[in-house]
């Protein structure tokens, strides 16, 4: 956990995997730690690199897709910390869905052919595409499991409004559409992602990282199709291969399970995995940077000086 005090800061959040300070004037600054979660549990080993690999992917898809909607960052002064606009968070994960599979597949494979109040159509394998991307919505819990939910029940709860979540559709199959563009050119496949969204006054804004290995699945575009039609898994890139492994090892976060050990050449190989994705998505050699507490804490006040001046 990071321990900084900033001027100004009013309150601090420790999540899952990111560190929040909220500051006045209405701005965050969120620091990437390098803590690993699955199945909504902290797993005991920190991955090396792991907070830069998502602030930076999560930076460059940020960049990419503004001219689809505002977003919250501002300023990314180090490897593994992003300061941005604070906004009024809608409760809700919009996740967007391109191919069956994960949860949808597992809930297709029970016999269903609904999720969230979207209808999937008979006779589709894992990892098919559907015919159009679907939005297969989710609660943003502080505590505990994100829970499905329907567009009617997101609605009816007045966690958006009808018009809100309108604009909430539009904006993530969007980015959805850029996301698959840009792994396109990569050689990748976007699965499905999630996005979250908040409002500053009446504008909404794209919060949080998107497109990192953490809120999002790739498949390798190369030999996807024959993997498909042999029923073989996909090749992936993304944080999946730790839940297989976690689940292999009998452990799927249940009361009673105990997370399996995790050994040094385990958890470098996580690490390599999550720098394999930076540099297949974003094209350019991992620079791993270590900075010090100290030197961390300058860029930030730094950075909050410049915007404080540019404001």
């Amino acid at each position: 956990m990071s321990s900084f005090t900033f001027p100004g800061q009013q309150r601090f959040y420790s999540g899952k995997v990111r560190d929040v300070y909220y500051l006045e004037n209405n701005i965050l600054v969120m620091v990437a730690s390098d803590r690993i979660s699955a199945f909504d549990v902290i797993l005991p080993r920190p991955i090396p690199f792991k907070g830069q690999v998502l602030n930076q992917v999560a930076t460059y898809m940020l960049e990419r897709t503004r001219d689809i909607c505002p977003n919250w960052l501002l300023d990314t002064p180090a490897p593994n910390t992003a300061v941005g606009k604070r906004c009024d968070p809608f409760k809700i994960e919009m996740v967007v869905r391109g191919n069956l599979t994960g949860h949808a597949w597992r809930t297709y494979s029970s016999g269903k052919r609904s999720l969230c109040g979207v209808a999937m159509e008979d006779g589709m394998r894992e990892n098919d595409f559907f015919a159009q991307p679907i939005i297969t919505p989710s609660t943003k819990a502080d505590v505990g499991h994100d829970e499905d939910i329907s567009k009617n029940e997101i609605i009816a709860k007045g966690l958006a409004s009808a018009q809100e979540y309108a604009q909430l559709e539009a904006y993530a199959l969007e980015l959805f559409t850029r996301g698959r563009q840009l792994a396109k050119e990569r050689g990748l496949i976007l699965v499905d992602t999630k996005y979250e969204f908040g409002k500053i006054g009446d504008t909404i804004y794209l919060m949080d990282e998107i497109h990192t290995p953490d809120s999002s699945r790739y498949f390798y575009a190369d030999g996807f199709e024959g993997r498909l039609a042999a029923g073989e898994p996909q090749k992936q890139l993304s944080k999946e291969f730790v839940r297989e492994w976690l689940i292999a090892n009998n452990f799927m976060g249940k009361d009673g399970q105990q997370v399996p050990e995790m050994t040094e050449p385990w958890v470098q190989t996580i690490s390599r995995r999550y720098i394999e994705l930076y540099e297949v998505l974003i094209g350019e050699p991992f620079k791993p940077e270590q900075l010090s507490q100290e030197e961390t804490y300058n860029r930030i006040i730094q950075s909050l000086e410049q915007l404080s001046g540019n404001a």
